[in-house]
């Protein structure tokens, strides 16, 4: 009698029907492998179907965690927030990862890869930034094999903060630029990123790697990279940033939403948004501008509405 054949890879992706995720839970599907999903959401619908198995992330209840995570291959951890809200705060997340870490370890994962942040610190005055570092060092000192990807800022369909750039550029007739704005950015394609991911968890060293696009932009030249491709005229004024950020904060009851952070702003001004590092992508965000700019910043795009509704 012939063998039985053995049931296909099982991988989890933290987040598979929000906007990373989404895209390293296609490529796994892809290659026929079996995937479940941490959600916030496990009730929503979703364009997966039955692909994908979706469960609560359980942090408060690590015994039903580790169910979840026994018999995975490998676990792919985009889980984080964006800002603080209520009591899903920064210090929270950390603590969250790590007992997402923990199980991963008790159910038996082989490897773990994580979505971390370009130029994280345990010294950065910025808790984002602190907490991204964290959560790295959890990994590092776990018995997991892993890798770690560092995104700065990514770009693609579903994004959040290039839309609502445009739709602002869209909307009002001036721009407040938060300081000089010659600070740097350096945009990776969101599946460029999914590719990396999915190479990392495929691999066996342990490895942490800058994951940034071929094009490094001031702020001041992103924003109108931004109003030319969506044929705007990008009136910018040069701000305090504490002023620039407080007006932002004009808008969020308008949109429902929080527009941007106080971290943001700090970040974007330390140039943490680029990397010394080669870029690991390819695609342009110019080029993807001019086939996507009738679509780029018509809606807004609300984070409270994703995450947290």
């Amino acid at each position: 009698m012939p063998a039985p054949e053995s049931a296909p890879a099982l991988d989890l992706v933290t987040g598979a029907f929000s906007n990373t995720g989404k895209y390293v839970a296609e490529r796994l599907l892809a290659r026929g492998r079996r995937v479940r999903t941490l959600t916030g959401h496990p009730g929503h619908p979703h364009p997966f179907g039955d692909r994908i198995q979706a469960f609560p992330y359980d942090f408060d209840r690590p015994e039903r965690l580790r169910e979840t995570l026994r018999g995975v291959d490998t676990v792919y951890n985009t889980y984080w927030v964006r800002f603080e809200y209520g009591d899903r705060t920064y210090a929270r997340a950390v603590e969250n990862v790590k007992t997402l870490i923990r199980t991963a370890e008790e159910a038996g994962v082989r490897r773990l890869v994580h979505v971390s942040i370009a130029n994280p610190s345990v010294d950065s005055p910025f808790p984002y930034y602190r907490g991204k570092w964290a959560m790295e060092e959890a990994l590092r000192a776990s018995r997991l094999s892993w890798a770690i990807l560092r995104p700065t800022v990514i770009f693609g369909p579903d994004d959040i903060l290039i839309n609502n750039i445009a739709w602002c550029l869209r909307h009002f007739p001036v721009f407040g630029v938060p300081g000089d704005g010659s600070y740097g950015m350096q945009p990776i394609f969101i599946e460029e990123l999914a590719d990396l991911l999915v190479a990392a968890g495929a691999a066996t060293e342990n490895a942490v790697a800058d994951a940034v696009g071929p094009e490094v932009f001031t702020f001041d030249a992103w924003l109108r990279a931004i109003a030319a491709a969506i044929g705007v005229r990008a009136r910018l004024v040069h701000l305090p940033p504490r002023l620039a950020w407080l007006a932002t904060k004009a808008i969020d009851p308008w949109v429902g939403d929080v527009l941007l952070t106080w971290e943001e702003v700090g970040g974007l001004r330390a140039g943490l948004l680029a990397s010394k590092a080669p870029p690991l992508g390819r695609v342009r965000l110019t080029d993807w501008l001019e086939r996507h700019a009738a679509q780029v910043g018509v809606k807004y795009a609300s984070e409270l509405a994703r995450h947290f509704r």
